[in-house]
């Protein structure tokens, strides 16, 4: 059979960051506007006063301290706290392109590649900024890419999945060569207004090349052992924006046209199924999870990481055999476990071997077997 590998990745970080301590002011002045303006109806009882945030809830629900974001003057501004990204004109580049292009041009640059070589693009993210045309076959002009493009969607796991799919076309001699890119506007999508999720999302683009190992030139490469897929629906985390939303009756700016999570019961049900999804997956393959020599997880919280990690190792995890870069990225949905792998794999020496593995609204799990070559 067609082997495999990942030959190259690229990361494009937004220039402005947010710290707990700045995201956590203006929302504690939100919070005192919205209680003085609703003083009356939060002492009769029909309104709820809200609460305050602070960097030790926020550190210890997440374990996040900070986040790159596309605009920062927008989310920091307590009338506003939603980000500034004015509309194009069509004939301009989108925004999720110009991110894509830039993490995309490092993974070319990393796998001793040009756009010549690639034979598809697949743009694999949470939310796409239109319907179409796809941002995939934008990226593919823009970086003048012949053969063909497409989007997929599959929330957190949109990269894993993404991955899977560029390995079945070359296993089947369709393409050599894919790029896949995962732009991040995950700022576009959250409440800012709300204490349980405010500090959740950050933005950022991730890009993998994937190709034939046969005619795989770069220094440093990796060997698709094995990818497993898996979704199981549930209604725990979820968004309903869409473009049926202008024909409801009610309100097409509620709440849940946002991001919305049952955050307990998303802990409780997806670890245990990340845990014997990949338990499984190695038992079949031979390997003793014991013997990888990193789990570059799914980056959405800290306590989800550390348990998957414990569970699937047998004692708790040293820093670099599960690497966490949620701190200063905060979860970037389908990029996490991308940004992970691209900062924290220079240091295999061929034959050892490392999970790379997604998680999140489906809900989605896939985890890809990789070995150093």
């Amino acid at each position: 059979m067609t082997s495999v590998v990942i030959s190259g990745t690229g990361l494009y970080t937004p220039p402005s960051a947010i710290s707990n301590e700045e995201l956590v002011t203006s929302f504690n002045i939100y919070v005192d506007r919205f209680n003085n303006e609703n003083s009356e109806n939060i002492a009769n009882g029909s309104v709820q006063a809200l609460e305050y945030s602070s960097v030790e809830f926020i550190e210890k629900a997440s374990g996040i301290k900070s986040r790159f974001v596309i605009d920062k003057e927008g989310i920091l501004d307590p009338s506003r706290m939603v980000p500034f990204i004015p509309a194009r004109k069509n004939e301009e580049p989108s925004l999720m392109c110009e991110m894509a292009v830039e993490a995309a041009q490092e993974s070319l640059a990393n796998a001793g590649l040009t756009a010549i070589d690639i034979d598809a693009v697949l743009v694999a993210a949470s939310n796409m900024q239109r319907s179409y045309p796809a941002m995939s076959v934008e990226v593919q002009n823009a970086l003048g890419i012949n053969g063909f493009a497409f989007d997929m969607n599959v929330a957190c796991s949109s990269a894993t999945f993404g991955i899977q799919q560029a390995r079945d076309m070359i296993i089947s001699g369709s393409v050599n060569r894919v790029l896949m890119v995962n732009p991040e506007i995950c700022s576009g999508h959250l409440n800012f207004r709300d204490r349980d999720s405010h500090f959740i999302f950050g933005d950022v683009c991730t890009a993998v090349i994937l190709e034939k190992s046969s005619i795989a030139s770069s220094a440093k490469q990796f060997r698709i052992i094995d990818s497993k897929l898996e979704t199981i629906y549930s209604n725990n985390i979820r968004n309903n924006f869409g473009f049926l939303n202008r024909a409801e009756t009610d309100n097409p700016q509620t709440l849940d046209k946002l991001f919305v999570q049952e955050g307990r019961k998303v802990f409780k049900e997806v670890c245990p199924a990340v845990v014997d999804q990949i338990s499984t997956q190695l038992k079949k393959l031979g390997i003793d999870p014991k013997g990888l020599k990193r789990l570059w997880l799914h980056q959405a919280n800290l306590s989800m990481n550390m348990l998957i990690a414990r569970k699937l190792l047998g004692a708790e995890p040293a820093k670099e055999k599960a690497p966490v870069i949620l701190d200063h990225y905060a979860n970037t949905s389908s990029a996490g476990s991308i940004i992970a792998f691209h900062k924290y794999n220079g240091d295999f020496a061929p034959g050892e071997r490392g999970v790379l593995c997604s998680f999140g609204a489906g809900y989605s799990i896939g985890s890809i077997v990789l070995e150093a070559i």
